[in-house]
C-alpha cells in the first residue's frame, strides 16, 4: 500500500534536512535528493517496526503547505 506524505526540505549548514510533519520524522542528506531519499527510507523503516497504536498516536492528520504575506520593516 502506498501513502502520500508531506516532505519539507530546507538547507541547513552544508546539507539539507527533510521533515515529514505528519509523523514528526526527519532525516538529512548532502543534497535535496539525498535528504528526500533518506526521509523516505526513515519513514518506511518506521512503518515496518511501529505498532498500529504508535502509528495512530504519532499521526498529526492533514498538513497544509501554503504561503503568507507579511509586512517587514
Amino acid at each position: 500500500m502506498l501513502r502520500r506524505l508531506t516532505a519539507i526540505i530546507e538547507h541547513e549548514g552544508t546539507g539539507y534536512v527533510a521533515l515529514c510533519p505528519e509523523f514528526d520524522i526527519a532525516s538529512q542528506g548532502d543534497t535535496i535528493e539525498d535528504a528526500r531519499a533518506n526521509l523516505q527510507e526513515a519513514l518506511e523503516l518506521f512503518f515496518e517496526v511501529a505498532s498500529p497504536e504508535e502509528i495512530l498516536d504519532r499521526l498529526r492528520g492533514e498538513v497544509f503547505v501554503t504561503s503568507v504575506e507579511v509586512k517587514v520593516g
